[in-house]
């Protein structure tokens, strides 16, 4: 079963020790996780219709940042 980068994020934050240094790694690992799995959802639909060349194009245009 797949889990959720919020989830995971969740179980790494619950069972770690808490210092700020530790939480920011895992929160920039959870981005990166739900970046992963926005992209694999990215590319098992746009066969069906998008305006936009990759992921990177869309995301850059719906949340005004880069992947």
């Amino acid at each position: 079963m797949k889990q959720t980068a919020v989830d995971w994020m969740f179980a790494q934050l619950w069972d770690t020790p808490k210092d700020k240094f530790t939480w920011h790694s895992i929160l920039k690992e959870a981005k990166q996780k739900e970046n992963d799995q926005m992209e694999d959802a990215y590319e098992e639909t746009k066969l069906f219709y998008s305006p936009f060349e990759n992921f990177n194009e869309y995301y850059q245009e719906t949340y005004g940042k880069d992947a």
